[in-house]
């Protein structure tokens, strides 16, 4: 992945937000839609998320080669300083199709029945430190369900022993169904 997305600039040497968020906007999008299906959309994430998120590569309790190297020189005032200038960006809306009414109701069904709207709330935006779900890429939201479930990612807990009870079958008509979301507001900040 690193040698698809050469990161020419240190982001170590970045003298401020604007030019570490170039940096992030190599994978991430410049315009808020990433290169690549699998990479999340983290404009308008919300910013305890953004944070932890950061902070977890740094520490390596979350695993991702490419983003661990990324941000091993930032110390916690750059993640607090990215996560709040990427919240603060309109969620880019990317129009996801529609998942057919079976797996509507498939994902309806499991997303009750596991309670996750406990934390994602009601229209899946999340809150400060959960995740915004709606609108998101449908590749990225199924890989990190599958990783969840089988332990590859590991800093929360919680979600993988919440993904663990989901069929294997069931997390794409989930994921497809949370990408098909509209975000309202375009960020928490809006």
């Amino acid at each position: 992945m690193a040698a698809a997305f050469p990161l020419t600039t240190d982001i170590a040497s970045a003298a401020s937000v604007e030019e570490n968020a170039k940096i992030c906007a190599t994978c991430h999008g410049e315009s808020g839609v990433p290169q690549e299906k699998t990479t999340p959309i983290i404009w308008g994430q919300n910013e305890g998320y953004l944070y932890l998120q950061l902070r977890d590569f740094k520490s390596g309790a979350r695993k991702n080669d490419l983003m661990s190297a990324v941000v091993s020189s930032l110390e916690k005032a750059d993640f607090k300083a990215l996560a709040a200038h990427f919240a603060g960006l309109k969620w880019p809306n990317l129009a996801q199709p529609s998942p057919s009414k079976d797996d509507t109701k498939k994902a309806l069904t499991v997303i009750g029945s596991i309670g996750c709207t406990s934390c994602h709330l009601e229209q899946f935006q999340g809150d400060g430190t959960t995740a915004r779900l709606a609108g998101q890429q449908p590749e990225y939201l199924l890989n990190t369900m599958t990783a969840f479930r089988d332990g590859s990612r590991a800093n929360n807990p919680g979600m993988s022993d919440l993904m663990k009870a989901v069929q294997p079958p069931d997390l794409k008509p989930i994921a497809d169904y949370l990408a098909s979301l509209q975000v309202i507001g375009g960020n928490s900040n809006q």
